[in-house]
C-alpha cells in the first residue's frame, strides 16, 4: 500500500484529523467548570505557600490521611484532597493544571458542565478510595495523599477514548493520546507493584484513569438504560390515563342515569383525580 493510499492521507480523513487535533496546540477557550477548578486549585496552592498556618490547616484537615481510623473515616477528604498540591514543588500543580487546561474544556463541552464536574470528582474519589484500600491491606505505607492527578488522569483517559487523534507530549516527544495514556498506565502500574517512589500517588493515578475510561465506555449503556426506564414510565402514565378516562366515562354515564347522589366515595375520588389531571395538563 502506498503512502497516498492510506486512510489518513485522504481529504476527508485529513479534515477530521485536523478538527480533532485542534485540542493539541491551540489553547482552548476555558469552560465554566474548568475555569473554577483552575482558580480554586491555584488559589489554594498560593494560600498554602504564602500563609504557613493555611498550609498546616490544609494538610491536617483536608488531605487523605489513612494513618488513623478517625481521619480515614472523614469522608470530605476524598474530595478536598483533590484541591491540594505539594507546596514545595510548583511542578506538581503546574502539570496537573496544564493538562486540565488543554483537555478539560473539550471534555466539558462534550459532556456538558453538569455531567463533567461529577465525573471529574468521581475519578479523584475512586483514586483516593483505591489508595486507602491498599493501605488498609498494608500493601502501601499509610502516608497523606494529596493532588488532583487522579481526576486529571481520568480526564486524560476519557479524552484518549473520545478524541483518539489528539496528540500529547511524552518526554517532549509528540505521541497520539492513546499511546501516551497506555504508556502512563504502564509506568504507574510498574511503580505501584514495585512499591517505588510515590507508589501511593500512582495507585490514585491508575484508579482515576480506570474510572475515566470506564465512565466513557459504559455511558452509552447507562443512557440507554435510563431511556428505557423513562420510556416505560411514560407508557405506564399513558396507560393509567387511559384507564382513568374509561372509569370517568362509566361514572358520568351513571350520573346521567341515576344522579350524582348515586356515586360511591371511590367514584367521587376518581372524578376529582381526573379533574386535577385535566387542570395540570392545561397548566403545562
Amino acid at each position: 500500500m502506498g503512502l497516498y493510499d492510506r486512510d489518513y492521507t485522504q481529504p476527508e480523513s485529513r479534515r477530521q484529523y485536523r478538527s480533532l487535533s485542534s485540542v493539541r496546540f491551540n489553547l482552548p477557550h476555558t469552560t465554566p467548570v474548568v475555569k473554577w477548578l483552575l482558580i480554586s486549585n491555584i488559589a489554594i496552592f498560593l494560600a498554602g505557600v504564602f500563609i504557613p498556618h493555611v498550609a498546616t490547616f490544609l494538610m491536617t484537615w483536608l488531605a487523605i490521611d489513612p494513618g488513623s481510623l478517625l481521619t480515614a473515616l472523614e469522608p470530605w477528604r476524598l474530595v478536598t484532597y483533590q484541591f491540594l498540591h505539594d507546596m514545595g514543588s510548583p511542578w506538581h500543580i503546574f502539570f496537573n493544571m496544564l493538562v486540565l487546561c488543554f483537555f478539560g474544556p473539550p471534555l466539558e463541552r462534550y459532556m456538558g458542565s453538569r455531567r463533567f464536574l461529577p465525573f471529574y470528582l468521581l475519578c479523584g474519589v475512586v483514586g483516593g478510595l483505591f489508595y486507602m484500600g491498599l493501605t488498609a491491606v498494608r500493601f502501601l505505607a499509610p502516608v497523606p495523599l494529596l493532588g488532583a492527578s487522579g481526576s486529571i488522569l481520568g480526564v486524560l483517559a476519557a479524552c484518549a477514548i473520545l478524541f483518539p487523534n489528539s496528540v500529547i507530549f511524552l518526554f517532549i516527544v509528540p505521541v497520539p493520546i492513546r499511546v501516551g495514556a497506555i504508556a502512563f498506565a504502564i509506568m504507574f502500574f510498574v511503580t505501584l507493584v514495585t512499591r517505588g517512589a510515590n507508589a501511593g500517588g500512582e495507585a490514585a493515578h491508575l484508579a482515576g484513569m480506570a474510572t475515566g475510561a470506564g465512565y466513557v465506555l459504559l455511558q452509552p449503556m447507562w443512557d440507554r438504560f435510563l431511556l428505557r426506564m423513562r420510556s416505560g414510565s411514560w407508557e405506564k402514565r399513558i396507560e393509567e390515563g387511559r384507564r382513568l378516562q374509561i372509569e370517568v366515562d362509566r361514572i358520568l354515564a351513571k350520573v346521567h342515569r341515576s344522579g350524582l347522589h348515586s356515586l360511591t366515595r371511590h367514584e367521587k375520588a376518581a372524578l376529582k383525580r381526573a379533574t386535577q389531571e385535566e387542570v395540570r395538563r392545561h397548566q403545562l
